[in-house]
């Protein structure tokens, strides 16, 4: 089964190539670089199946080259909020919701209710913030999560997603995890399986709407050095 998608993500990631280079020309520069940023790291990432760290890595540059801009030198929740909403409203054929509530329904679930992914539980053991206070913001998280299954809200169940993601990624790349470790394989498997999932259809739903979906100019933008 792993194999069998690992191979429809190869011819995926070969059609949205031949999508991009098909339009580069009516595409600006800056949003042709974030999409050639994006589809690299993501393709990177599909040889990367044994190596779960170094996968999640890669999805997750890939995430932040189509994302980011020059203006997010510290996270703006706010602003990533906006960006899930303008995917999910472009998104005519409901691909993201397929994901959400159907093929990826299980995972989804697993993560949001993993507390080792809330940035509160961490802040509390790094003294950051009282007991109270972390009870406090993971229960009214849980409330956030169940009420937003409730109702079907994707734009929450993708930020919530992705604010679990974000703690995972700061863990990793600020050495709070082991290489290859057994207590974040579950967090690491799943988030691979979501992001793996997510990010081919985000990055078809801008190249549907690169007229519209222009973002600002990239984090750290192409430059030669004379």
């Amino acid at each position: 089964m792993k194999i069998k998608i690992l191979e429809i993500r190869r011819i995926i990631m070969l059609l949205l190539e031949e999508i991009y280079k098909s339009h580069k020309a009516q595409n600006s520069a800056h949003f042709n670089l974030r999409i050639h940023r994006g589809l690299g790291w993501f393709k990177k990432s599909l040889d990367l199946d044994q190596d779960l760290d170094f996968k999640f890595i890669s999805l997750w540059i890939s995430f932040q080259a189509i994302y980011a801009d020059e203006s997010d030198l510290v996270q703006d929740q706010s602003k990533l909020q906006q960006f899930l909403e303008m995917l999910c409203q472009k998104d005519l054929d409901q691909k993201i919701n397929h994901i959400l509530w159907e093929k990826y329904s299980q995972p989804i679930c697993s993560l949001l209710a993993n507390p080792y992914v809330e940035q509160s539980f961490w802040d509390y053991r790094h003294q950051k913030i009282s007991l109270e206070s972390c009870q406090v913001d993971l229960e009214t998280q849980k409330q956030n999560i169940e009420n937003a299954l409730k109702e079907r809200n994707s734009v929450e169940i993708l930020a919530g997603i992705f604010q679990r993601l974000s703690t995972l990624h700061h863990q990793i790349m600020q050495g709070g995890a082991t290489y290859h470790s057994s207590l974040n394989y579950k967090s690491l498997e799943e988030s691979c399986r979501i992001l793996a999932a997510l990010l081919p259809v985000f990055i078809c739903i801008l190249l549907e709407n690169s007229q519209t979906l222009d973002l600002n100019k990239p984090y750290y933008p192409a430059a030669q050095v004379s």
